[in-house]
């Protein structure tokens, strides 16, 4: 299982890189978003993808998280869940910190920009891609991965209450969610805030931190399967 997931991620790495650097996906996706008329991108003050996609979903997507962080630290005091709900509301509560907080990592220590930065689609900035070095003049743009998208891909952790036992509804949920997140991110794409690649980044990022807790946290929930089930 172990293996299985480690070659996963690295293949699946392999492809974003080579769709990233290899490829014309991404300039393609963000021109056909941009209108050379009016030069910008019509989606990036849209309502429905302004407000609606990008700041009630995030706002919704933060709720939720501060909530079930909420509910674990309460159940942590008070003994709210027997021993294998509690297992898995711990896990679920770290995605919502540690996914969005290693895509905001990346983020930091990044130097692309967002399409609407680019000169390309009337902004300063030169285009370069993830493995290119950095052109002259270029000022960090922090815009890899996506991050709008890691605010909701923190939800991939709830394939957790269908672990260990059910490992294929599992991993219909976790093809669900990384689709969402997909579409999320597409949102963002219209509105030129990011790349395609942007949110693939994003995607993999939340799914290697998910299976990187469960590894680490598969002891306690061995030992958890001798107490209580579901």
């Amino acid at each position: 299982m172990v293996l299985r997931t480690a070659a996963a991620l690295l293949l699946s790495a392999l492809a974003i890189l080579w769709l990233g650097e290899f490829t014309a996906v991404d300039m393609l996706l963000a021109r056909a978003a941009y209108d050379p008329v009016l030069r910008e991108f019509p989606w990036r003050h849209a309502w429905l993808a302004e407000t609606v996609g990008h700041g009630l979903l995030r706002d919704l997507c933060v709720a939720a998280g501060a909530m079930v962080i909420a509910v674990t630290l309460y159940d942590a005091r008070f003994g709210l869940f027997g021993a294998w709900v509690r297992l898995r509301m711990r896990f679920l509560a770290l995605c919502a910190v540690l996914v969005p907080l290693s895509v905001s990592a990346a983020k930091q220590a990044s130097s692309l920009s967002c399409p609407w930065d680019l000169r390309a689609f009337n902004g300063t900035q030169p285009y370069f891609r993830l493995l290119d070095s950095i052109p002259h003049g270029a000022h960090a743009g922090h815009c890899w991965p996506g991050g709008h998208a890691s605010g909701f891909l923190w939800i991939l952790g709830i394939v957790v209450f269908w672990l260990p036992h059910r490992p294929r509804h599992a991993a219909v949920v976790a093809v669900l969610v990384l689709a969402a997140g997909l579409g999320v991110g597409w949102i963002q794409q219209l509105r030129g805030a990011h790349f395609l690649s942007h949110t693939l980044w994003s995607m993999w990022i939340a799914s290697a931190v998910t299976a990187l807790l469960w590894h680490v946290l598969d002891g306690a929930y061995a030992r958890a399967r001798s107490g209580s089930g579901p």
